[in-house]
């Protein structure tokens, strides 16, 4: 009687599965099979294991516009500043044992000054930069250009927003309310019969919100958009734009006594996600 013998390969043992990629740096949290890595302040993506199947998503925003502030000044609002440069990458392909820098734009400080606000600084990542927000308008000027346009004020247009990156600011309202600052996913709007609304930003992988702009001062409560926008306030301060989300700043409004000011804006944030098992 004989006995047959089946001689199993290597290969025929179950897999243990692929390999995934492995690094530090940033706030370390994680949800389902991903990590993400999130940067509130400049700093170091070190990559230590880089398998070639693997890739990264990614988040950039720069820092927030902050508003202006149009104190003292009879009938008119402020613009709101713009929400910092957004974009967001799928499939970015990184080497083990190499270090990549994060760069965190600072949001806008607002002024109590009647003058326009200021711009938002630039954020970068993974060789590419966004452009920090625009600033919200005062005493009659246009909003500033940057990421996402910062609004007008009494009259004047909002400022544009950079290709890929955010919106249009609104126009101020020849009378009372400026235009809200624009944000990553829709233009700040017009200053009508109320102070102007800012532009509600981007939802991320991650399910929250980034690059709101801040809403234009006035007469009127008014909202900032959502994604970290400053809301504004009747004839009083702006709502700073929340750090960390980009978020413009709002503007403020001719008062009849006392000092007002205007908001900040927001500062920027990079995030980083990849499988991890």
């Amino acid at each position: 009687m004989s006995f047959g013998y089946q001689v199993l390969g290597f290969g025929s043992f179950p897999s243990r599965g692929g390999a995934f990629i492995e690094a530090t740096g940033g706030t370390i949290t994680t949800s389902g099979d991903y990590k993400f890595h999130t940067f509130t302040s400049s700093g170091t993506f070190s990559v230590t294991s880089a398998p070639s199947d693997r890739t990264i998503d990614y988040l950039i925003v720069a820092g927030g516009g902050s508003g202006g502030n149009d104190k003292s000044y009879s009938g008119t609002g402020a613009g709101g500043g713009g929400a910092g440069g957004y974009t967001a990458y799928t499939g970015g392909a990184v080497s083990a044992s190499t270090n990549y820098t994060v760069t965190i734009g600072a949001g806008a400080g607002g002024t109590s000054s009647r003058e326009n606000g200021s711009p938002g600084s630039n954020s970068s990542f993974f060789g590419s930069t966004r452009t920090g927000g625009g600033y919200g308008g005062s005493s009659e000027a246009a909003g500033g250009a940057g990421g996402s346009g910062g609004g007008g004020s009494n009259g004047g247009a909002g400022g544009s927003g950079t290709l890929g990156q955010g919106k249009p600011g609104g126009t101020g309202y020849g009378g009372n309310n400026g235009g809200g600052g624009g944000g990553a996913g829709a233009e700040g709007t017009q200053g009508n019969v109320d102070n102007g609304a800012g532009g509600a930003g981007s939802q991320w992988l991650n399910s929250s919100y980034y690059a709101g702009g801040g809403a234009g001062g006035g007469a009127y409560a008014s909202s900032g958009g959502n994604g970290g926008g400053g809301d504004g306030t009747s004839r009083g301060n702006g709502g700073h734009g929340t750090a960390n989300t980009g978020g413009g700043g709002a503007g403020c409004g001719a008062t009849s006594g006392g000092s007002v000011s205007s908001g900040n804006g927001g500062s920027g944030v990079v995030i980083v996600r990849y499988q991890y098992q």
